[in-house]
């Protein structure tokens, strides 16, 4: 994933608030994406403040990453975390598949319970 510059008036709102990191989750695998935003430190006393923000920063992420989440049925995602105070930003992705594991065998069993199907 291509990592686009931060908004000059999103960095400076940021540093205002006194958010260190602005953290995009993005998520998908089933044909739709999605993003969770999380910022650091967490500011308990100024939830409206942060939710606000937190509202401006996903649009902007939105537009400017277009994440379709367009996949196989298997889950992945990337994680975006710009760091403000280092001006640096991490990437991490990551995945989930499916890993079959064989168990073995059991005898079959056969039931003489009647079975009756009704249908609806």
């Amino acid at each position: 994933m291509n990592v686009e510059p931060l908004n000059s008036d999103l960095y400076n709102e940021a540093l205002s608030l006194g958010i260190t990191e602005i953290i995009l989750n993005f998520s998908g695998g089933s044909d739709e994406g999605y993003l969770d935003i999380s910022m650091s430190p967490y500011d308990c006393d100024n939830k409206t403040h942060h939710r606000d923000f937190s509202d401006k920063i996903e649009a902007w992420a939105w537009k400017k990453y277009e994440y379709s989440g367009a996949g196989d049925g298997d889950n992945y995602g990337d994680d975006i975390i710009y760091n403000l105070v280092e001006k640096r930003v991490y990437l991490k992705e990551w995945h989930m598949a499916r890993v079959d594991a064989d168990l073995g065998s059991i005898p079959l069993e056969i039931d003489d319970e009647l079975f009756v199907f009704v249908p609806n």
